[in-house]
C-alpha cells in the first residue's frame, strides 16, 4: 500500500529531505520513511507539495508531459494592466523559450491567508496586487520569471493546488495523508 501526503511548505524551507547548510528541510516537518517530493517548490515559495512513495504518481505530478495543472497565488509589485494579464494568459517569452498559456485572474488578497515571516518588502509608493495563476508546466522559478517578464516581479508566491489536490485549511508546516 502506498503512502502519499499533502504538505504546506513554509517560506524558507528546502523541498528536500537531505540537509544543506543551516537551512530547514522537509525532514524538519515530516518523519515518514520512503516518501519523496513529487516536484519541487522553491526555498522562497510557500504552499502545497505532494509527497509520495508511489513512483507512478510522482511521475504524473512532476513530469511536464502530463501537463498537470498547478495553481498559484502571486503577490506582485505594481498593478498589472490588461496587456500584462493577456501576455501571461497567452504565454510569455523567457530565456528558455515561450511558456504555455496560463489562466490568470486579478484577485483580492485572500482573507484566510496566513502572515509570512518575515513579511515581504513593501515599498511606500508602489502598490501590490494578487494574481491567481494556473500553469501546466513547471520550469525553474517559472511563475516568478513570467510575472517579472511582464513588469511585475513576484513578492510572495503560494501554491494552492496540484491537479485536484488543494491546500484548503492546511496550515504552514502541517501535512495530511491522502
Amino acid at each position: 500500500m502506498s503512502t502519499s501526503l499533502l504538505f504546506n511548505k513554509p517560506f524558507r524551507v528546502l523541498s528536500q529531505f537531505s540537509p544543506e547548510a543551516d537551512k530547514q528541510t522537509l525532514a524538519d516537518y515530516i518523519d515518514l520513511p520512503g516518501v519523496y517530493a513529487a516536484g519541487r517548490l522553491d526555498f522562497d515559495s510557500e504552499g502545497l507539495m505532494l509527497l509520495t512513495d508511489d513512483g507512478a504518481l510522482q511521475a504524473r505530478v512532476s513530469n511536464p508531459r502530463y501537463k498537470m495543472p498547478k495553481t498559484y497565488l502571486a503577490q506582485v509589485e505594481g498593478i498589472p494592466d490588461r496587456a500584462a494579464l493577456e501576455s501571461l494568459a497567452l504565454g510569455v517569452e523567457l530565456k528558455d523559450g515561450r511558456t504555455r498559456p496560463a489562466r490568470v485572474t486579478l484577485i483580492d488578497q485572500p482573507g484566510w491567508l496566513w502572515p509570512r515571516n518575515p513579511p515581504i518588502r513593501q515599498r511606500k509608493n508602489i502598490p501590490t496586487r494578487w494574481l491567481q495563476l494556473e500553469i501546466r508546466e513547471g520550469r525553474n522559478r517559472q511563475v516568478r520569471r513570467m510575472t517579472a517578464a511582464v513588469g511585475h516581479p513576484t513578492l510572495r508566491l503560494i501554491r494552492l493546488a496540484i491537479g485536484d489536490w488543494r491546500l484548503d485549511d492546511l496550515q504552514p508546516g502541517a501535512y495530511r495523508k491522502l
